[in-house]
């Protein structure tokens, strides 16, 4: 059976700052700020790492890939590496520069935040015209139309103007016309990252539906195990190039290793985002027992992170959360002083706060750590999310002498068997 999806060396090349993008649209948008003096807003600055030739950018190159019926394709890969840029050739929202796509079936796209909504109509009106650009008819679109809405969970608001929705409802709204719309093709672009974490749990679900019924799914996501769990096959783009195609699992296990020297190249705390009130601020961190900037932990021994705090106001009652993700962003260790019943009082407007954490559990990888400092109220005084990077080296554990062989962003714990006669 031929794939319901081919491409064949396919490549797109934008002229940075010049009109023509391959769409009729972002022409006249471009050209609109271009009179009016302000940035084109179809300039790609994320992706100035790919390569250009003069002023030509090459957000894909050479890209060559089959996706067979009822196939769920998981395409990863950095910002900027050619992942929407690919979606949306297959969509047909921009043309490529050259190769060429066959396309069999219909297509149905999620690739932005209200993709094919008119913010003037109403979330009902919007069902019934993006079901009409999919091709259904108004008889088809009225037969599903109670569960779309039901699946969107916004039935108090469907007869509003969706122009006053959230970013969350627009997601809602625009999944659940493109899952049950029938398409043959569904692709979804990471934009589920806007939904909170029950609607992104039934999403995922309704995607393994899709599948299941043998339709073909085109999903990109930075979330691995969503990929890893969801997908039968998945791509890894990079530099507009697809570096590997093959099963979820080792496509996952080559990208983290090509990004992992990234974990270590986090600006850090001090440059990295800062939310919160900025009445306490984190400003360093150190781990280790010797007080070396540089991370160094090691698994099984006594350690100690240190974090130099700022205060504008003082004195201030704080609580300390961090959560220590793996390379995956999968969180690994939780420690609150909340949790453990530690109100700390600061004095001074500088000063260090120690966490001492009894024999590392964690195994030898890079690891990222998410700092927060709340009141005893608990408002946010300080939040970075993943701004610091902790690497953990291999130790003895569990004292026979052998490091312990685990997966990467596991966590030990003590434990002992007992063997009983019946």
């Amino acid at each position: 059976m031929p794939p319901v999806i081919s491409i064949e060396n396919v490549s797109k090349s934008y002229r940075l700052g010049v009109i023509g993008s391959g769409t009729l649209r972002e022409d006249l948008q471009s050209w609109w700020h271009r009179v009016r003096g302000r940035p084109d807003p179809n300039l790609r600055l994320d992706q100035a790492h790919l390569p250009v030739e003069g002023h030509v950018l090459w957000a894909l190159q050479n890209v060559s890939l089959d996706v067979e019926q009822g196939e769920v394709l998981g395409v990863i890969g950095r910002n900027g590496a050619g992942k929407s840029t690919l979606l949306k050739i297959l969509s047909r929202v921009t043309a490529p520069t050259s190769g060429r796509i066959r396309v069999k079936g219909r297509v149905a796209s999620l690739l932005e935040v209200g993709t094919g909504f008119h913010p003037e109509l109403t979330g009902r009106e919007n069902v019934f015209l993006n079901g009409a650009i999919l091709g259904m008819t108004k008889a088809e679109v009225a037969r599903k139309f109670d569960e779309i809405v039901a699946f969107s969970e916004i039935e108090d608001f469907i007869d509003t103007p969706v122009k006053r929705y959230s970013s969350g409802m627009y997601v809602r709204l625009a999944f659940a016309v493109a899952a049950h719309l029938d398409p043959e093709i569904l692709v979804v672009d990471e934009v589920l990252a806007v939904g909170d974490a029950g609607f992104q749990k039934r999403c995922l679900g309704k995607m393994g539906a899709v599948a299941k019924s043998g339709r073909t799914v085109l999903f990109v996501s930075h979330n691995m195990p969503s990929i890893l769990n969801l997908c039968s096959r998945a791509v890894w783009m990079g530099n507009g190039q697809k570096q590997l195609a093959g099963a979820p699992d080792e496509v996952i296990k080559a990208y983290l290793s090509s990004v992992s020297a990234a974990v270590e190249e986090r600006p850090g705390i001090a440059q990295a985002e800062h939310r919160g009130t900025g009445q306490v601020r984190i400003v360093r961190v150190e781990s280790g027992t010797d007080g070396r900037s540089a991370p160094g932990l090691t698994t099984g021994k006594d350690s100690t992170l240190r974090f130099a705090y700022e205060a504008r106001q003082t004195p201030v009652k704080i609580h300390l959360v961090v959560i220590v993700s793996n390379s995956r962003g999968e969180p690994c260790l939780h420690l609150n002083s909340d949790k453990v019943g530690q109100l700390m009082r600061l004095d001074a407007p500088r000063g260090t706060i120690q966490l001492r954490l009894p024999r590392c559990p964690l195994v030898r990888g890079n690891y990222a750590l998410d700092v927060k400092v709340c009141d005893s109220a608990g408002v946010v005084l300080d939040h970075v999310p993943q701004g610091e990077s902790l690497v953990v080296n291999d130790g003895d554990f569990y004292g026979n002498g052998r490091p312990p062989v685990m997966g990467t962003g596991s966590v030990l714990a003590d434990h002992s068997f007992e063997v009983a006669a019946d």
